[in-house]
């Protein structure tokens, strides 16, 4: 019986970020979807709930070996969700370019790595895939390769918990993780100046980015239910981000009928197809303006979101993955 093995160690990340919720979801909708016959089986470096197989060194021996050109296969067919992957023959997601268009926002040892292992599967993976067509485009300019590159879109999580959160009556939400990319010390200002709370859902990264502000509730990281539950009592999401590769967020957002604020990064804009409100990244007066205007009326690009929000689904992602491993 032929098996998709999938690659589930960045649910292992001490901060696993969108790229882990896109990891779980792909994982999970690529076994409902599973064409007869085949199985799909989960691989990290350390047992978990969606890893049923243990890959065959510990994590660090793995990354070295991998990097180094090291056969160290884990099978025939093997999807990556992200650029950790065998050197040769597996389909790898890339789910953005900011080690080229912003290596300011990631650590310096980050950046060489990203490079070096994203360059090597435009040449040797069996495919890749990318979240977007801005992906694609600045993946062909910045590591061009004879691998072929498809525009897979991300699905939208609808996070309906309702695990109670202590939260403001009205406020301005941002998810992700603290770092410098995201734009949220932009957006602590701007909440600042308009005199609204500022929830933030997501941990702590790295780039010493301190949030920290009267105004300001940082929850770290929540559970599901829980996130649910800030989303949906949420006035408006913010999504200041420098860089993006699909921007998870901002679906999620539209899909619960809240507006979005989102800066001007191509795959935000992209991704929003013009249902959420855009501002020029770094542009504290555009953003507080934009802020403002939402604010004012909570009801501003709902329906639009939620029309938007409603062509994304994990189905599909997985259904178009199936399909250039079978």
């Amino acid at each position: 019986m032929p098996e998709l093995v999938v690659l589930t160690e960045q649910l292992l990340a001490p901060v696993p970020g969108g790229t882990g919720r896109y990891t779980a979801e792909l994982y999970a909708a690529l076994a409902r979807t599973a064409p007869p016959g085949w199985t799909v089986v989960g691989a990290s470096t350390s047992r978990h709930e969606l890893a049923s197989r243990k890959l065959p060194l510990p994590r660090r021996a793995l990354v070295a070996a991998w990097e180094q050109g090291l056969p160290y296969g884990v099978g025939l067919h093997v999807h990556a969700p992200t650029p950790l992957a065998p050197p040769k023959g597996a389909v790898v997601t890339v789910h953005d370019t900011v080690p080229w268009t912003h290596p300011e926002t990631l650590t310096p040892r980050g950046v060489a790595w990203h490079r070096k292992v994203i360059t090597r599967a435009t040449r040797t993976a069996k495919a890749i895939v990318v979240p977007t067509e801005t992906v694609k485009e600045e993946l062909g300019h910045y590591a061009p390769g004879p691998v072929p590159v498809h525009v897979i879109p991300n699905g939208v999580t609808k996070l309906t918990g309702e695990q109670h959160v202590d939260v403001p009556e009205k406020y301005v939400l941002a998810i992700g993780t603290i770092e410098p990319r995201k734009g949220f010390d932009l957006l602590v200002k701007a909440t600042e100046t308009l005199q609204v709370p500022l929830v933030v859902a997501g941990p702590q990264g790295w780039g010493g980015i301190d949030l920290r502000a009267p105004h300001v509730h940082l929850l770290g990281r929540i559970t599901d239910a829980e996130l649910g539950y800030v989303l949906h009592h949420a006035t408006v999401l913010a999504a200041p981000s420098y860089a993006e590769g699909f921007g998870l967020p901002v679906v999620e957002a539209m899909a619960a009928g809240i507006p979005v604020v989102h800066s001007d990064a191509p795959a935000l804009v992209e991704v929003a197809g013009g249902a959420g409100t855009v501002f020029a990244r770094g542009d504290l007066a555009a953003l507080t303006r934009s802020l403002r205007t939402v604010l004012a009326d909570p009801g501003h690009t709902v329906a639009d979101g939620s029309r938007r929000a409603a062509a994304f689904t994990w189905e599909k992602a997985a259904e178009a993955v199936w399909r250039l491993h079978v």
